[in-house]
């Protein structure tokens, strides 16, 4: 597994999920909690940078004292008009989304995936796809919550999707569940 790209020397976790949850709400909250929990056990997270489950992310590791990186780049900003979150310490910019996505994608040492929309879900099969035909290296995917275990089931079917496809993803319910996880899966990357 390489070394992430990021000045710090902490396993990058990338965390993917929507811009639409707002503080208070279960989904920010857990993705906060997500966030307390990775920074606690030493990793740094990279998020979109913007708002939604990206802020609560880098909010709960930056409380814990966790280091934030926030991939941004010109293209979201033009048609969403507002500026990185204030809880990242090391923003990665880029002109594109596709560059940003493709960052986040590759420069991680694991992903964990939030209940998201069509953006995420584009996010967690391209990390899944890239994986499957080792074009990045093998690494831990985890899928948070009932709606990915939901939609892999309805999209697998076994002739076209073999069982070690499927067993590159991991599925979790909770924060505590999908930090847990995504530890274990990392001692097998381990060298």
């Amino acid at each position: 597994m390489s070394l992430p790209l990021s000045t710090n020397s902490r396993p990058v976790i990338a965390v993917f999920g929507s811009s639409a949850p707002q503080e208070g709400q279960p989904d920010y909250e857990q993705a906060r909690e997500v966030g307390r929990l990775l920074a606690e056990a030493d990793f740094a997270v990279a998020t979109g940078g913007y708002s939604g489950t990206m802020m609560a992310v880098s909010c709960g590791a930056a409380e814990a004292g966790g280091h934030v990186i926030g991939v941004t780049c010109s293209q979201v900003e033009q048609f969403r008009p507002l500026g990185p979150n204030r809880w990242i310490t090391e923003e990665i910019r880029y002109p594109t989304l596709r560059e940003r996505l493709i960052h986040l994608v590759e420069q991680n040492d694991g992903m964990i995936v939030l209940p998201g929309g069509i953006g995420t879900l584009s996010e967690m099969a391209l990390a899944w796809s890239l994986i499957q035909v080792e074009e990045i290296s093998a690494r831990p995917l985890i899928l948070m919550g009932q709606m990915w275990k939901d939609t892999v089931k309805a999209f697998v079917q076994a002739a076209y999707v073999y069982e070690t496809h499927q067993e590159l993803i991991k599925f979790a319910l909770t924060p505590e569940e999908a930090v847990e996880a995504l530890k274990r899966e990392m001692e097998k990357f381990v060298k």
